[in-house]
């Protein structure tokens, strides 16, 4: 199976900053993406950034200039940079693998981590 463990969420203040992590590990022939949401209490889990195998990183308009998404392929890891950290980005962050398995043929699959909380205080 594949495994999907995000790290590094925690309690700051308004203004500070915080750094979150997620690697990907089991049977997998290669990820295609991986990315960064979030599900604030009563709403539904939004995208906050992605990151392409070969580089690409796509932003949320919130996210866009304030966060920064960043990756290590040989580790299968993503990064997310989050600074300006503003109350309303307190929600829990979810990392999520778009990976190629061989099951018989190649199939694409995605695996959701557990999530991290985000707490920012005003």
């Amino acid at each position: 199976q594949v495994q999907v463990v995000e790290s590094g969420g925690g309690l700051v203040q308004t203004g500070g900053s915080l750094s979150l992590s997620c690697k990907a590990s089991g049977r997998f022939v290669s990820i295609n993406a991986m990315g960064w949401y979030r599900q604030a209490p009563g709403r539904q889990r939004e995208l906050v950034a992605t990151l392409t195998r070969d580089g690409s990183a796509h932003y949320a308009d919130t996210a866009e200039g304030r966060f920064t998404i960043s990756g290590n392929n040989a580790e299968n890891t993503i990064y997310l940079q989050m600074n300006s950290l503003k109350f309303e980005d307190t929600a829990v962050y979810y990392c999520k693998a778009d990976v190629n398995r061989r099951v018989v043929a190649i199939v694409r699959a995605e695996y959701w981590g557990q999530g991290t909380q985000v707490t920012v205080s005003s």
